[in-house]
């Protein structure tokens, strides 16, 4: 077994440095501080997020300048950071011409100038946050900001009656003027699991996963259904495994579209396997030898947990105690 130590690194998009103001959204805070002159603004083109250089590093915030010209779909009022009031701006996704999917995570950089700028760059979501390549109050600003916008993309026409929406509350709702409906943003929950039995903890993979890695199980909570309940559902449903006593482990904000992952520790009954490998291609029950050498990247086998910015590294490290 591995005796190098783990650095304890940061949970992914949990750390938001953002004042929200919520009793000043009603009041329209996006009209009084959007032509403030410190106001600082964090930009998507289409799904994509401009950092800007700054020194050795990146930055998600802009000065409010940085928009002048664009064309812009989308404006939510987010709050102050450091004092400085923050907007989030989705422009014309065309200023970015990179498709996430296409981006390789391993690279240390952003992909892309932006419009033909040195000091502005183009790189998807997820990467910023696995690189570490902005601060971590940032990172989840990012994800407030990308959750919110792509609600409002998704979210133009009244659920009720059909009939267009318009933002108000600062961003923070959409009114329909036909009917009265008010809609308010999403966020869905989704319940992920830490599942052990004695000592050995069980872990899965689908298809869709890098090669060799291994996560906790999760699925969506569904209506009516306690978060306990979506943990014993989603574990038999994906690997035949009953779940006795659940427990609350901690959450993440999971901006893809928009989720609050709950990261819960569950408790097997016993450890009979029976895989749903229509949605599974392997589920395992680990020793805790073998999962300290996946946290490590040791395994004999190239196995390995998820990178730190999803919450599932962390359950699992809670769970050993490291």
């Amino acid at each position: 077994m591995s005796s190098k130590p783990l650095k304890s690194p940061p949970l992914g998009f949990a750390s938001n440095g953002l004042v929200r103001h919520t009793s000043e959204r009603g009041g329209d805070a996006l009209a009084r501080y959007r032509d403030d002159p410190v106001t600082r603004v964090v930009l998507f083109a289409g799904e994509i997020p401009i950092l800007r250089r700054v020194g050795e590093g990146f930055s998600a915030l802009h000065p409010r300048e940085a928009i002048a010209g664009l064309v812009l779909h989308e404006t939510v009022y987010l709050g102050t950071l450091d004092g400085a009031h923050v907007l989030a701006v989705l422009a014309d996704a065309g200023l970015a011409h990179v498709d996430p999917a296409d981006v390789d995570p391993a690279r240390v950089n952003p992909v892309e100038s932006w419009q033909g700028r040195e000091d502005v760059f183009i790189l998807d979501l997820r990467s910023i946050a696995t690189q570490g390549l902005v601060e971590e109050r940032e990172a989840g600003m990012l994800a407030e900001a990308k959750s919110l916008l792509s609600w409002h993309a998704r979210h133009r026409f009244c659920s009720n009656c059909g009939a267009p929406t318009r933002p108000t509350a600062s961003g923070f709702r959409r009114d329909c003027d036909a009917c009265g409906t008010q809609h308010f943003p999403r966020t869905d929950p989704v319940a992920i699991m830490l599942v052990t039995y004695q000592d050995r903890i069980l872990l899965g993979r689908q298809a869709r996963f890098p090669k060799g890695n291994y996560s906790c199980l999760a699925g969506f909570v569904e209506p009516g259904e306690t978060v306990e309940d979506a943990v014993r559902r989603e574990t038999f449903e994906e690997a035949g495994v009953r779940v006795g006593a659940v427990h609350y482990m901690m959450s993440q904000p999971w901006p893809f579209v928009s989720s609050l992952m709950i990261g819960c520790h569950g408790i097997a009954i016993d450890d009979r396997l029976d895989v749903d490998y229509d949605e599974m291609e392997d589920v395992r029950w680990f020793t805790r030898e073998d999962v300290i050498l996946m946290l490590h990247d040791e395994h004999p086998e190239g196995l390995r947990t998820p990178p730190s910015v999803a919450i599932a590294h962390h359950l699992v490290r809670r769970h050993l105690g490291l």
